[in-house]
């Protein structure tokens, strides 16, 4: 039965007990007996377990775990209604370059952080009027929701706790937090400056005012 079972979900991105119970057709399997045998394969490496009640076979991990997108994948798994953003999108935007960040999103829940095999995933809590501003892809089934440069910095610094400056002084906000803002296009400007007033956040016009003034100069 194990070796059924692990072979049929070998290449599916995760899976659920009730999962197993529909691949296989056999709705009359009990759920504490799969839960027991899930928790045996877990135990011995066959299975790796993502949350409570969510899990992914060693092979699929094995195969797709260098994948550029596997990661976030299973972010998108983790929470679904969630978009990657913060530290993990600029990061892989060159725009935080010398530091390893867990897997960042931003969801409508709650804040968390899951811990597993797999790595650290955190999700930041942001308000309704603000979820926007990311695209979606998807890998090996999965839809992932990430956002853009623009939105990412902008969630990046409004959900932060920013160092204390002067906007007066020309403190360079930017340098203080190591933000290579540098690489961000016009049209990333342009936008970022759209979701700041958007947000109608007294914080995030100081800032906007200040990146303006020190690394945006016209």
């Amino acid at each position: 039965m194990k070796a059924k079972i692990l072979a049929s979900l070998a290449n599916l991105p995760y899976f659920t007990i009730e999962g197993v119970k529909q691949l296989l057709d056999e709705p009359s399997l009990v759920d504490a007996s799969l839960r027991t045998a899930i928790y045996r394969w877990t135990k011995a490496g066959d299975v790796i377990r993502l949350k409570k009640g969510v899990y992914m076979t060693r092979h699929f991990h094995e195969t797709h775990q260098r994948d550029e997108d596997f990661a976030s994948m299973v972010s998108a798994i983790l929470i679904p209604q969630s978009y990657l953003s913060l530290e993990y999108v600029l990061q892989r935007n060159g725009i935080l370059t010398d530091i390893t960040y867990p897997v960042t999103a931003v969801t409508l829940k709650q804040t968390r952080v899951f811990e597993n095999k797999l790595g650290t995933f955190s999700y930041r809590n942001i308000k309704p009027a603000l979820y926007y501003g990311f695209t979606f892809s998807e890998y090996s089934g999965v839809p992932i929701a990430s956002a853009t440069t623009a939105k990412a910095l902008f969630d990046f610094l409004y959900l932060r706790k920013l160092p204390k400056y002067s906007a007066n002084e020309r403190d360079n906000l930017a340098e203080k937090l190591r933000l290579n803002l540098d690489v961000l296009s016009t049209e990333d400007r342009l936008a970022f400056t759209g979701f700041v007033g958007h947000s109608q956040s007294k914080k995030m016009e100081r800032v906007l005012k200040n990146l303006k003034e020190t690394v945006w100069q016209a």
